[in-house]
């Protein structure tokens, strides 16, 4: 094995200049309109470098918030505490804790001008999903019935969502994602299973 170092940008460096580019480009020509070759162009790295850290156009968006949503698995599991319904709201509220503003509230903030309106729309579907299956999952696992924890999982699933869209339209900089996500939890009326 070599001890020569790595030659290249480091990984996380790679990963926040396709971003750049690519909200760059967004914001010029538009989403549709920009392809992944203009982005690893912009960006100065190769088209299978883009495909290293993303799978999709999208997920340049959405990447720093997926990764935390794949947290949540990691959280302990509400089975184990007395109010598995504030086990699942720390849990959450850790997941996006200390969240700074990105790609994703860059496009949120402009998605007229970049013309994501209906991209965003259906990817943040396939979020709110995602939490809410795994919300649903951790209530079951606590007792609550099926209807209880699908309907309470959908519930936190859209509260997340709607608390980053907010987070954004406020000025991702100016507000932390924790507290406005606190806000939107206390107005979800959830009971115990």
């Amino acid at each position: 094995m070599s001890s020569e170092p790595r030659s290249g940008r480091p990984r996380a460096s790679s990963r926040e200049v396709l971003a750049e580019a690519a909200c760059e480009l967004f914001l010029e020509q538009g989403y549709a309109a920009t392809s992944v070759s203009d982005i690893t162009r912009r960006a100065g790295v190769s088209r299978s470098s883009f495909f290293n850290y993303f799978p999709s156009k999208a997920d340049v968006l959405w990447g720093g918030f997926d990764e935390r949503v794949a947290r949540l698995s990691a959280s302990p599991d509400a089975g184990a505490d007395a109010d598995p319904d504030a086990a699942v709201r720390r849990a959450l509220v850790e997941t996006v804790d200390g969240f700074a503003p990105d790609s994703l509230a860059l496009a949120l903030a402009n998605s007229r001008q970049m013309g994501l309106d209906d991209e965003l729309e259906r990817e943040a579907s396939v979020r709110q999903a995602r939490i809410a299956r795994h919300v649903a999952g951790r209530l079951r696992s606590a007792g609550a019935g099926e209807l209880r924890a699908a309907v309470a999982g959908a519930a936190y699933g859209g509260a997340v969502l709607a608390a980053v869209e907010e987070w954004a339209r406020q000025g991702a900089g100016r507000v932390s994602l924790r507290d406005v996500l606190v806000r939107a939890l206390s107005l979800l009326g959830v009971t115990g299973p």
